[in-house]
């Protein structure tokens, strides 16, 4: 999936972003993907902590490579006055800022809403943080297994009885980063209406609270607190895993009222299928200890492959859990565009998912691999027309 940058939606739209790790990068990496111009500002030396984080190749994080393909990288120090002043300048360009610190630094800083929005009344503002910017709350640290914890994921993950699991990757930032797009999207849409930017106020724990379905109401109706359930779905049934002859797990999904009777004559019990108290998601909801049971007693009689030919050839969704090495080998993923090449600085390539979603008209880019620190700086620095003796002042003093 590739688009040039006339043909991208988000073409002509500048981004700044002031962050680092997870939710607010992954937030401007789609709209990187889409055309948006993204300046992504690092601290000299260092850089973002992504860069170090998981497998790293060539002294770089193989993760960067996704979380920063399509940004411009601009190494400022924040915490002095002359960085703060050029970010200043390019707020006052900018349609977009999206930051992930905590409450109130920037503010510190003199790189608050007041101050920027004085500066460009059209610009739009995304604060992604542990537990949003009021609330008694506020001003409390906040990572994304945290947002998770709070709103009510971490508790349900897990075998009953057992301490509670954490999902394998960090999909509390990652569902905050979604909303975080969708928040910016919505107010680009508004701006064009009114001429005038505003914030968004994002919060880790309460993208995940979206999430949990019928979790609130199910409480506020009956008190009803729900439990971890392993891997089963109370209320939706049959959905859950079941082991196979050679200790491999199938997943099967027949909580639909006819794929329930395909899935059951699959298993040879129509008996089942023809039971009119099991007609219905509820009536099976309440037998659903019975129903796994006489499923497995089928799976465990046969490999996995013969379940899922037997399962497919029904109309039965059924699958089994991935690892990479089966994502990277699946032929759907490869006709869908999802694994794709990049190249990363220095010619090396990397096989990375591909651009979501998928447009018809104006598909999102890829780009390269992840920038290196400050690749951009003299660039961003030329449209800034900050002369070269300043530069040299700049870059003395460490700020750049």
């Amino acid at each position: 999936m590739s688009g040039s940058s006339r043909q991208l939606p988000l073409a002509g739209i500048k981004v700044l972003e002031l962050g680092q790790l997870i939710a607010g990068p992954f937030a401007t990496k789609l709209l990187g993907e889409f055309g948006a111009d993204v300046i992504k500002i690092e601290p000299p030396e260092t850089g973002d902590p992504l860069r170090k984080w998981r497998k790293i190749e060539d002294g770089t994080s193989l993760w960067w490579h996704v979380q920063s393909r399509n940004k411009r990288s601009v190494t400022l120090d924040l915490r002095s006055a002359e960085g703060q002043a050029i970010v200043r300048q390019l707020a006052a360009e900018a349609d977009v800022i999206v930051e992930n610190f905590r409450p109130g630094t920037l503010a510190a800083w003199g790189l608050g809403w007041e101050t920027l929005s004085t500066l460009n009344p059209r610009l739009i503002m995304v604060h992604v943080s542990g537990y949003g910017q009021t609330g008694p709350y506020r001003d409390k640290p906040g990572f994304g297994v945290i947002g998770e914890a709070m709103g009510g994921l971490r508790y349900l993950t897990g075998q009953p009885g057992e301490p509670s699991v954490r999902v394998g990757v960090s999909i509390g930032d990652s569902l905050s980063a979604l909303y975080a797009v969708i928040g910016t999207l919505l107010a680009l849409q508004e701006r064009q209406r009114s001429g005038l930017g505003q914030e968004i106020d994002v919060a880790l724990y309460e993208s995940v609270f979206a999430m949990m379905e019928s979790l609130i109401p199910e409480y506020a109706a009956d008190g009803e607190i729900r439990h971890p359930s392993g891997s089963a779905l109370p209320g939706i049934t049959p959905s859950n895993a079941y082991r196979c002859q050679n200790d491999d797990f199938v997943l099967i999904a027949g909580n639909g009222d006819s794929i329930f009777k395909r899935l059951m004559g699959v298993i040879g019990r129509d008996d089942l299928a023809r039971d009119p108290a099991l007609a219905h998601n509820d009536g099976r909801s309440r037998q659903a200890t019975m129903i796994d049971a006489a499923i497995e007693a089928w799976t465990r009689q046969h490999p996995r492959e013969h379940i899922l030919k037997a399962l497919d050839a029904a109309r039965v969704p059924a699958g089994y859990p991935y690892t990479a090495a089966d994502i990277a080998q699946d032929p759907h993923y490869q006709a869908r565009e999802m694994l794709q090449s990049l190249t990363r600085p220095g010619g090396k390539p990397l096989t990375v998912p591909g651009v979501l979603p998928k447009l018809s008209a104006t598909p999102g880019r890829l780009g390269n691999g992840g920038p290196a620190l400050g690749q951009h700086t003299e660039d961003v620095l030329d449209e800034l027309d900050i002369d070269q003796e300043t530069r040299t002042k700049l870059r003395q003093a460490g700020i750049i």
